[in-house]
């Protein structure tokens, strides 16, 4: 990619951006970066206005839910990373579950603008997260990405990232309960 990227922590300034990055879709399905928060009861019934307005307020607090990604100033790409009990979603999951009672920083979510996908926007973004971990004391993250094994993904089947571009950022796999869905890890520089 030639064109100026920069990423940026989302804060209560940066909200009109994200929210026109996720448009009247809400990213994907009104979800608006609100599934890993959630209980399925309450993911089902805040799709859409509810969902954003969670995620409003997630960012007002000043809780600094991820990263938005900018390329020549236009709002381009999303990445949830905060600390894994951010998102209670982890913790129940029979796939992704914590392998141990390690302290981890989690990676779940992606979004990229159509007209940026493939250009290696998610890698950036990855980096960025680890980046951001690190500068606030994480010694470990963690992701759930998809391993597609030869097969093509649909963009909404990316959103959890996909194996390679954690491979290639220095993740490793450390437990695979389903075979398309690994836990990955990687230290972190103290």
């Amino acid at each position: 990619m030639t064109a100026e990227v920069t990423i940026e922590l989302v804060t209560p300034e940066r909200w009109p951006d994200l929210a026109a990055l996720f448009g009247e879709r809400g990213a994907t399905d009104g979800c608006w970066c609100m599934w890993w928060r959630q209980t399925s009861d309450e993911y089902s019934k805040g799709r859409g206005a509810p969902n954003r307005a969670a995620l409003a307020e997630i960012v007002a607090r000043g809780d600094e839910p991820g990263l938005i990604a900018y390329v020549d100033g236009t709002p381009a790409g999303w990445c949830a990373v905060q600390p894994r009990e951010a998102f209670p979603r982890v913790r129940r999951s029979p796939v992704v579950k914590p392998v141990d009672d390690e302290e981890a920083w989690a990676v779940v979510c992606f979004f990229t603008d159509r007209r940026f996908r493939r250009t290696g926007l998610g890698a950036r973004l990855l980096e960025a997260a680890c980046d951001h971990a690190a500068a606030h004391g994480a010694k470990l993250i963690e992701g759930y990405p998809v391993d597609p094994a030869g097969r093509n993904l649909d963009d909404g089947a990316a959103f959890h990232g996909v194996v390679s571009t954690f491979r290639e950022a220095g993740f490793e796999e450390v437990l695979r309960r389903k075979q398309e869905r690994p836990i990955m890890r990687k230290r972190l520089a103290g």
